[in-house]
């Protein structure tokens, strides 16, 4: 799919891969509309690169869907999606006291990264059914979500998140088997340690103790990698129904 002149959403807009991805569009073409629930820094990127900024809970279905609409009728019917909203709270399941893990704090963490995806993913796909192809393939758009290593290796700590993660994973093969008939192709990346805010904030020590543990290149990733791999599954059509690791062969250990 040529990205050029394409009408896209980008979740998780406001920092990180989400804001990578979207800069990386923008500079290739597409017409964009950026969600997030933090308003001033989605604003900012969106002001910087020409696009249009929305005020989303991807966990809420009429705050998504009002941000889908809005984002049709400035550009269109998205041709593309990328959910890269998300949270990643850390807790055990029973904590060293013997508390069992509140099970709103297990809801919230599956709410907004797995149900959060779905929304996005089922309003964008429903929009998708009526769009003319793109080529003679018969294609029509691209969906693309954002899982985790942890979907795989969740270490210790980690039960909420690695299972909201780990049902994105699972969602891939389904999805695009679903709407193949429709022309529609879904691919997940699963990062491993990207530089993005949330590492970049922890104690020097801990971030290169945490990048030495990459097998190779012993560094992060960075978010324009992400970006980058996004816009290769775009142009490269026979890229469906996978998860492709974006993790320099790391492993996650227990803890």
């Amino acid at each position: 799919m040529d990205i050029h002149g394409i009408s896209a959403i980008v979740t998780g807009a406001g920092s990180g891969m989400g804001e990578a991805t979207a800069r990386m569009l923008s500079a290739a073409g597409a017409k964009l509309a950026l969600l997030d629930t933090n308003e001033a820094t989605v604003n900012a990127v969106a002001d910087q690169i020409g696009a249009l900024a929305i005020a989303c809970d991807v966990a809420d279905a009429a705050s998504a869907e009002a941000a889908v609409a809005r984002a049709s009728e400035a550009h269109g019917a998205a041709r593309l999606l990328v959910n890269c909203a998300g949270i990643a709270p850390a807790g055990r399941i029973v904590a060293r006291d013997g508390t069992p893990m509140p099970l709103q704090e297990f809801e919230r963490v599956i709410k907004v990264n797995l149900i959060g995806s779905f929304n996005l993913l089922r309003l964008v796909a429903a929009g998708l059914r009526d769009c003319e192809v793109l080529d003679d393939t018969g294609e029509r758009g691209v969906i693309i979500n954002t899982a985790s290593v942890a979907g795989y290796e969740g270490q210790i700590g980690q039960a909420a998140y690695s299972a909201s993660k780990g049902g994105l994973i699972a969602l891939t093969i389904q999805c695009a088997r679903e709407f193949s008939s429709m022309g529609v192709r879904v691919m997940t990346i699963a990062p491993g340690l990207i530089g993005t805010p949330m590492l970049l904030d922890m104690p020097q020590e801990v971030q290169d103790s945490l990048a030495a543990s990459v097998p190779f290149p012993k560094r992060f990733g960075e978010p324009g990698e992400f970006a980058a791999l996004v816009r290769h599954i775009c142009e490269n059509q026979m890229l469906n129904g996978e998860v492709i690791r974006l993790d320099g062969a790391i492993r996650l250990a227990p803890r």
